[in-house]
């Protein structure tokens, strides 16, 4: 018995959506506590020491360590505290994570296995506006977190979460609009194939350098830690969570500086395309967004934190009129030339 030509065609996507959906868990469960490891590794390096090096041959199974450790602590909570969406909380901020994941391109359209399939989780043609709609999402885990526990600290560590989020977004997403301008399309993988002639760093390097400052203040990293500041919020929004509970958070915010990085390596430094055969491909693109990862670690071992006065006006001063500058200037350009 022969199934029909759709259902056929059926079947296949739904073999490819399943291999995918495999394929970018294990790449989150394989490169998140590598990532945690490079990062204490390289910020050992920048402080003038040696960082994880006791657990297995050069420290390598330091995050089989701490994964070992957050399993095995006991979930707590206050009284006050709703346990039910404390449970929920970091759920939603990994999902949202793992859900903007998926339209990171890491290479074209393949053929293979007698179907094709392009390299990443899925393209749709308003890719962008899916990335903005998943990281405003992400917010509600951490608001949840903090108004969950029943503390005082948590939750105004969740609020300032709020207040960093509307300074942010606005450049952030006004960054990102020079590029879709240029490109015509919103589709994350039709702005890579733009990119043929020249890749968007030479003429939006001003959204670019916006991008990269706002990234770091959407991911709470340091110098715009605020929402988590130890000297005035013990940990701010997660002071309440332990075990794998709080891992959650962690692994949340280590997928999150992937996604940045992977949105500034597509959006700015041409995605996949680089020298060499087109299985390659893959390799440019996580070289390129290891830049930025490695970046990020840079200027969190390097810069204090902001106060809170200096990181609003500094987001609101700033980063939104070069931003709108940017974006007015992209705009007659594109509608001169």
């Amino acid at each position: 018995m022969t199934l029909p030509v759709a259902d056929t065609q059926f079947v296949e996507a739904t073999g490819v959506w399943i291999v995918k959906s495999l394929v970018i868990f294990g790449f989150i469960f394989a490169v998140v506590p590598l990532l945690t490891l490079f990062e204490r590794k390289m910020i050992g390096r920048f402080q003038n020491r040696y960082g994880p090096n006791r657990v297995g041959p050069f420290g390598l199974l330091q995050p089989l360590a701490d994964v070992i450790k957050l399993i095995s602590k006991e979930q707590s909570h206050p009284r006050t505290a709703a346990p039910l969406l404390m449970a929920l909380a970091p759920a939603i901020s990994i999902l949202t994570a793992v859900a903007s994941l998926a339209i990171i391109p890491f290479g074209d359209v393949r053929e293979g296995f007698g179907t094709k399939y392009g390299l990443y989780g899925i393209d749709v043609n308003i890719g962008l506006l899916y990335a903005f709609a998943f990281g405003s999402l992400a917010f509600y885990g951490v608001m949840l977190g903090g108004w969950a526990s029943g503390s005082k600290y948590s939750f105004l560590g969740a609020m300032r979460s709020a207040a960093q989020l509307i300074s942010y977004e606005v450049s952030l997403a006004l960054a990102l609009i020079g590029v879709v301008m240029m490109a015509g399309s919103l589709s994350l993988v039709d702005i890579v194939k733009q990119q043929h002639a020249i890749w968007y760093v030479v003429p939006q390097f001003v959204g670019l350098l916006v991008f990269t400052v706002t990234g770091l203040a959407e991911l709470n990293r340091a110098p715009f830690d605020l929402p988590e500041a130890d000297a005035e919020l013990v940990a701010g929004y997660n002071t309440e969570f332990a075990g794998m509970r709080l891992g959650s958070y962690l692994l949340a915010e280590y997928l999150n500086m992937i996604v940045i990085a992977g949105l500034a390596a597509a959006m700015f430094l041409g995605g996949w395309r680089g020298p060499g055969p087109g299985y390659l491909d893959p390799l440019w693109m996580i070289l390129k967004m290891l830049v930025f990862i490695w970046f990020f670690i840079w200027v969190r071992a390097t810069l204090p934190r902001f106060r809170y006065d200096q990181l609003m006006s500094f987001g609101w001063k700033v980063l939104l009129p070069l931003a709108t500058l940017n974006l007015l200037v992209t705009a007659i350009l594109v509608t001169v030339l």
